[in-house]
């Protein structure tokens, strides 16, 4: 949820106007805007460019898993691992664009270790992958930008962890 809607309801809830601390609040969140969706412009025009190189740093940190009977094993295992790489790194720029981490919480991290445990996947693996999405992504934007985006790519990491 925005910081403008949590305003909003926070102050319904309690038939208040929003206090002066909510509206900087709204108003920092404004300001950061341009930047952003500039984060999240950035991140998304580069996915291919971003889950290929995360993929060669995981693929080097963990050989085994496209290795016969590894978990990346064979080329639809790696297809499908790909594919989740890109779901993540999607997510990631729905929290950017929103500034909270609510969406990554909401639509893709409730489950995600009991999904990945059941599907035999090593949860640390993707934490791993997470870690290598984050690498190559920051390595694409500027110094603010990328401090601004890291606490994304950090809260799937230690959810996973």
């Amino acid at each position: 949820m925005s910081v403008v809607s949590q305003v909003i309801l926070n102050a319904d809830d309690q038939l208040r106007y929003p206090s002066t601390g909510e509206l900087r609040n709204i108003e920092e969140f404004f300001l950061s805007g341009e930047q952003r969706l500039r984060i999240a412009g950035i991140l998304s025009e580069n996915e291919k460019k971003i889950v290929g190189e995360a993929s060669k740093q995981l693929w080097q940190q963990h050989p085994e898993y496209i290795a016969p009977g590894g978990n990346a094993y064979p080329d639809r295992q790696r297809a499908l691992c790909l594919r989740d790489y890109g779901w993540y790194l999607r997510l990631i720029t729905y929290g950017v664009i929103a500034g909270d981490k609510e969406p990554i919480e909401k639509i893709g991290l409730i489950g995600v270790r009991e999904m990945y445990n059941s599907l035999g996947v090593p949860v640390g693996g993707m934490a791993d992958s997470i870690r290598a999405l984050r690498n190559a992504s920051l390595s694409l934007l500027s110094e603010a930008d990328a401090a601004a985006a890291a606490p994304y790519f950090d809260y799937i990491i230690q959810a996973m962890s």
